[in-house]
């Protein structure tokens, strides 16, 4: 009896003793990285039993899941479950941590973001017509991003003139979506604009004699495109 009073004395000073918040780990194994409970970007090592509490740099996070030998990770890779919290932010200038990818400043701006590696940013401009995305840090269709109030980069104009158009028919005949489509040259049969995103033009070329089908949107042979059916002709005329 008089053991059992002595531990459970000692037991009920400790408990009261420390101070709120505190927590004590305890290594699972002898040697490792175990994640915090709480804590997401916290961490702790263990050597022969013994922890040693760690964080990651300011901006990444802790994935217990992780082969490589430094496991800290952006967010959008590791799933953070219940460790909810995270060490107070070391913001510099658009740099909001000094890891990660993180977006303009300007919340119009959707399509412009950074990239941030110990304070240092790499500014960062999407492909036209697409958006920045926080919760995965890369560049998306508008839709998927959901950002509103966003400017969106401006569709480019070719030295020629040509622009693609805002509005075009977006599907092809089995209603599939056309991600890049395509659009006749208004005079060279043999050549013809490709729009990355629908609003990023470059300028492609049939060869071989062939001249684009803009039915197919493919490169086919003269007699199966209305008005381009003696253009291999046409084209030998043009080189003497």
């Amino acid at each position: 009896m008089h053991k059992q009073y002595l531990l459970f004395t000692v037991f009920t000073v400790g408990a009261f003793a420390v101070p709120d918040g505190y927590y004590q780990f305890n290594c699972p194994k002898e040697h490792g990285q175990f994640e915090d409970p709480y804590q997401c970007d916290k961490y702790y090592e263990c050597n022969n039993g013994r922890a040693t509490e760690k964080l990651c740099p300011d901006g990444l996070v802790f994935d217990p899941e992780s082969k490589r030998v430094s496991k800290c990770d952006q967010p959008f890779n590791v799933d953070c479950g219940d460790r909810k919290e995270l060490q107070p932010p070391n913001q510099v200038g658009v740099c909001l941590r000094q890891n990660g990818f993180f977006p303009h400043p300007d919340p119009s701006m959707c399509h412009i973001f950074y990239n941030c590696v110990n304070g240092q940013e790499l500014e960062i401009t999407c492909s036209a017509g697409l958006h920045f995305d926080w919760e995965t840090g890369i560049c998306v269709w508008p839709e998927t991003a959901g950002r509103t109030g966003c400017k969106g980069n401006p569709n480019r104009k070719l030295n020629d003139g040509f622009q693609c158009p805002a509005e075009y028919k977006n599907v092809d005949g089995n209603g599939q979506i056309i991600p890049h489509p395509n659009f006749p040259h208004p005079s060279d049969c043999a050549k013809f604009y490709i729009c990355l995103n629908g609003v990023e033009p470059r300028l492609g070329a049939c060869f071989g004699g062939l001249v684009y089908n803009p039915e197919t949107q493919r490169c086919d042979e003269p007699e199966n495109v209305p008005g381009c059916e003696h253009w291999q002709n046409q084209s030998v005329e043009s080189e003497k």
